[in-house]
């Protein structure tokens, strides 16, 4: 198959055509740098800018598939005008997509994008799964939720949609779990609040293949990308720790301290979802790293 992909340099972008490329399919990528243009073979880069509306409309010729995972990092902090850009660069980019496939020839059976479990309420008494219909109203869910309907009106054009609700990603080269790391490692680390709050994670290589196997699979609706078991930040801070061999003994930070130096951003530390992958188990989707004790042991050792 031929892939379009955005966001393609990103973390989990340069990981799936990495494994898209050794599995014999091409890759058409959009970027917002001319410099960052490269073509090849079966690996083709093409110019766009969603701010202003403009894409190389060639990107999308053979084009099979549209994994859409360009958005602006949600690690910043929070001011009102990287708000309207969290919002924009998810939603422009999708806009710009929907209406290039809307008025081209082309032959896009597919449209999957990335997606977020902030969609799902705070709470200590429920589970959630693809089915759960609650939605927290929170900047950051109705950010999903505008995110969600940006990559839904593909279904308009009778093309299969996926979204892929991604959890806390581990990865050994960034992300999330870099910034968990950094204070244990210089035997300064330790839990936020307290602790108790369920985090919901996916190792890097089991996203991907997760992405692969949506994309293989023609998969059509909702994929929560995490790993099957949940673990509350105390017992990931524990792992982390017992795996590096470093002491934990400062107190918990208290959410208080974390608001003045974070900002709205804080309740990124603090949200309790406990999020499973009900859907894709059901689908036949095998994860290589289902507890966070086999994932931190791949990456940290």
């Amino acid at each position: 198959m031929k892939v379009l992909i955005t966001g393609a340099t990103g973390l989990i972008g340069t990981e799936l055509t990495e494994k898209l490329l050794k599995n014999d399919h091409s890759v058409n990528y959009l970027t917002t740098s001319i410099s960052k243009i490269v073509n090849k073979t079966n690996y083709n880069g093409f110019y766009w800018n969603p701010q202003e509306g403009t894409i190389d409309e060639n990107c999308i010729e053979g084009v099979d598939v549209i994994v859409h995972l360009a958005g602006a990092s949600i690690s910043k902090k929070w001011t009102n005008n990287y708000k309207q850009e969290l919002i924009e660069s998810r939603l422009l980019s999708a806009h710009l997509l929907f209406g290039l496939v809307k008025k081209s020839q082309n032959q896009v059976t597919q449209f999957i994008s990335a997606s977020g479990t902030a969609i799902y309420p705070d709470t200590f008494s429920r589970v959630y799964d693809e089915n759960s219909p609650e939605i927290e109203d929170s900047f950051l869910s109705n950010l999903v939720v505008k995110w969600e309907e940006s990559a839904n009106q593909f279904h308009l054009l009778s093309i299969k949609t996926t979204v892929l609700r991604t959890g806390i990603v581990f990865s050994a080269k960034g992300g999330a779990l870099a910034q968990m790391v950094k204070p244990i490692k210089y035997g300064v680390g330790s839990g936020f609040g307290s602790g108790k709050q369920v985090q919901s994670w996916i190792h890097i290589q089991d996203l991907v293949n997760l992405y692969y196997f949506a994309i293989t699979n023609q998969t059509d609706g909702i994929l929560n990308a995490v790993a099957p078991n949940p673990i509350s930040n105390q017992e990931l801070t524990k792992t982390i720790a017992r795996i590096l061999k470093k002491p934990l003994f400062l107190p918990n930070i208290p959410k208080s301290v974390m608001k003045l130096i974070l900002g709205e951003m804080h309740i990124l530390l603090f949200q309790n979802k406990s999020v499973i992958p009900k859907r894709a188990l059901q689908l036949g989707f095998k994860f290589k790293f289902d507890t966070a004790e086999k994932a931190l042991n791949d990456i940290l050792l």
